[in-house]
């Protein structure tokens, strides 16, 4: 099992990630959102903000359900994700990866994974 440090190091790789997406893409795809990540294998849950600019810094939240994006992915799979050895839609296809979003917010997600 991952531990909190290693996902802390995941977020920020993710974040890295979305920042060298062309900005005019970004800008085209992206509408400010909350976005949360719970990791229930620590107990532990980060929320940032997305928007055209790319994302905030992850800050540790007690409350994730409050974000208008949710994720929840074990600590594992999440450093998997971040490193490129977990595919996005096969991790959710396979439920080792929860979004809880409007479908809009998905479609806009999914153009930019």
């Amino acid at each position: 099992m991952a531990n909190e440090e290693d996902c802390r190091t995941a977020l920020i790789r993710v974040a890295d990630r979305l920042a060298e997406v062309d900005s005019d893409k970004l800008a085209e795809h992206v509408v400010e959102r909350t976005i949360s990540c719970r990791i229930p294998d620590l107990g532990v849950a980060y929320v940032t903000r997305i928007h055209a600019g790319g994302l905030d810094a992850f800050e540790s939240t007690p409350d994730p359900k409050a974000a208008q994006v949710r994720l929840t992915v074990n600590s594992d799979d999440l450093v998997a994700l971040a490193n490129d050895e977990l595919n996005p839609a096969k991790a959710w296809a396979s439920g080792r990866l929860k979004i809880e979003a409007s479908i809009f917010d998905l479609l806009r997600l999914r153009r930019l994974l």
